[in-house]
C-alpha cells in the first residue's frame, strides 16, 4: 500500500472514531443486568481497546446507576474512552460535569489531567499535519485550556503522579502559545502596524520565555522601535537581546 492510500485510509478511520458517540438507542441495547456486572463487561472492553463498546456499557451505568458505588469510577472510565476514540466535546463536557458536583474528589487531578489531553489532542489536526501545512496561527484555545488544567495540577497537586507529565507538556504548550503570538506579531509588522506587533512581541518575552521564539520576538521588538524612532526601547531590548543571544546577527550591526 502506498503512503498516499494509507493516508487515505488513517483519515477515514479518524473521521468515522470522531463521529461516534454514544446515544440513546445504543444505552437501550445494553443488557438489563447489574452496575457490578456490566462494569466488568466495560473494563473487558477498555483492557481489549474497544473504546466504542466500552462507552456504550459505561454511559448506561452512568444513566441507570447515576448514584451507585461505582459511579465515580464509571465516570471515570468514560472520560478515559472519550478521550480515546476523540471523542472531545462528550469529554470536556463530562469533566467539566464531574469537577463541578466533586470538587474534592481524590481523582480531580485525573480528570484535570485528561480534560488537558483532550483539549491538546483537538490541537492535533491530524489533516494538516499530514499535508505539512504551519498551524501556528490558528487560535491556540483549546492550547490555553490545556495549559491551565496542566497548571492547576502542577500548583494544587504537586505530588500527582501526573505532575511531571504536566511540566513537560505545558514547556510545550508554551511554545505553541508563543508561537501562535509570534506569527500575529509578524502579520501587525507587514501592515506596519509597529505598535501591535511590538506589543505582541513583548508579550512573548514577558510570559512565555524562554522558548524558542523568544529571540524571534526580541528582533522584532528592535525592529519595530526603530521604525517607530523610539531609541530608548531599541536600546533596552537590544541589551537584553545581547544578554540572552550574544550571537545574534543584530549585535554585529
Amino acid at each position: 500500500m502506498d503512503k498516499l492510500t494509507l493516508r487515505a485510509v488513517v483519515l477515514a478511520a479518524v473521521v468515522t472514531l470522531a463521529g461516534c458517540s454514544s446515544s440513546d438507542t445504543d444505552i437501550e441495547k445494553v443488557p438489563d443486568r447489574s452496575a457490578q456486572a456490566l462494569f466488568v463487561d466495560a473494563r473487558e472492553a477498555l483492557d481489549n481497546g474497544l473504546y466504542q463498546k466500552a462507552i456504550q456499557i459505561l454511559s448506561a451505568i452512568d444513566s441507570r446507576f447515576p448514584f451507585g458505588p461505582i459511579s465515580h469510577q464509571v465516570q471515570l472510565d468514560l472520560l478515559f474512552a472519550y478521550y480515546k476514540t476523540g471523542n472531545a466535546e462528550q469529554g470536556i463536557a463530562l469533566a467539566d460535569r464531574f469537577l463541578r458536583l466533586n470538587p474534592k474528589h481524590a481523582n480531580v487531578d485525573y480528570v484535570y489531567y485528561m480534560r488537558a489531553l483532550i483539549n491538546i489532542a483537538t490541537e492535533e489536526n491530524l489533516f494538516q499535519d499530514l499535508a505539512g501545512i504551519d498551524r501556528s496561527d490558528r487560535d491556540p484555545s483549546a492550547s490555553r485550556e490545556a495549559f491551565k488544567d496542566l497548571r492547576k495540577i502542577v500548583d494544587d497537586h504537586p505530588n500527582s503522579k501526573y505532575a511531571s507529565d504536566a511540566r513537560k507538556r505545558m514547556i510545550a504548550i508554551k511554545s505553541r502559545l508563543a508561537k501562535y503570538e509570534l506569527a500575529v506579531a509578524k502579520f501587525y509588522l507587514k501592515r506596519e502596524a509597529y505598535v501591535s506587533a511590538a506589543n505582541r512581541a513583548r508579550y512573548i518575552v514577558e510570559y512565555y520565555a524562554p522558548t524558542l521564539e523568544t529571540e524571534a520576538a526580541l528582533e522584532l521588538m528592535v525592529e519595530c522601535y526603530q521604525a517607530l524612532g523610539l531609541e530608548e526601547l531599541k536600546r533596552n531590548t537590544l541589551q537584553v537581546l545581547a544578554a540572552n543571544y550574544p550571537n545574534n546577527a543584530l549585535l554585529s550591526n
